[in-house]
């Protein structure tokens, strides 16, 4: 059971001292970035369902 709390202090004393957050302004510009990648990738993803729906459409349409 020693160990344990041990762990734990040593794991506490380590994310107080030896980490190094970062500031509301980079942890801000950083989640601009990611959501406007998913927004563009969500975007990339939308168009090729639509035409890739609407090609199989047309080549359904021909052979039957």
């Amino acid at each position: 059971m020693n160990k344990i709390a041990n762990y734990f202090r040593e794991v506490y004393s380590e994310l107080i001292t030896k980490t190094s957050w970062p500031s509301w302004k980079d942890l801000s510009g950083s989640a601009r970035v990611v959501m406007i990648a998913s927004v563009i990738i969500a975007l990339v993803i939308f168009c090729m369902d639509f035409a890739f729906e609407n090609l199989l459409k047309f080549i359904y349409s021909v052979l039957y």
